[in-house]
């Protein structure tokens, strides 16, 4: 079974993407309020995302929620960086990183990046 990771966009990320074919991808969620990228996971891999973060879940809708904000950065990084969103075996490929940079926001929660 597919699972999915939603990628919130606010106008900084939507600006990376804009002009790409993923822009074609961008979901208006809320009315139109938020907009979204949705990244299909295979279930071998959603098993793999679950076993590397304690509290990461699958909600009702099959979406992957309750990861790390470091696993969210590289998700989009990765989107960006390959103008796909068949990026979930790089996302992995960069694991150890991530949850390194996860055991800090038990003891920090960073702040959005704002340029």
């Amino acid at each position: 079974m597919v699972h999915y990771i939603g990628v919130i966009l606010d106008e900084s990320r939507y600006e990376q993407i804009k002009g790409t074919p993923i822009e074609e991808k961008v979901q208006s969620i809320f009315g139109g309020a938020l907009k979204m990228l949705v990244v299909e996971v295979p279930e071998d891999k959603s098993e793999q995302i679950l076993k590397a973060f304690d509290r990461a879940r699958i909600d009702s809708r099959g979406f992957i929620e309750d990861v790390p904000v470091a696993f969210r950065r590289a998700v989009f990084e990765e989107i960006v960086k390959n103008k796909s969103l068949d990026i979930i075996d790089k996302v992995l490929e960069r694991l150890p990183e991530i949850q390194e940079l996860a055991k800090k926001e038990d003891e920090y929660i960073p702040p959005p990046e704002i340029e």
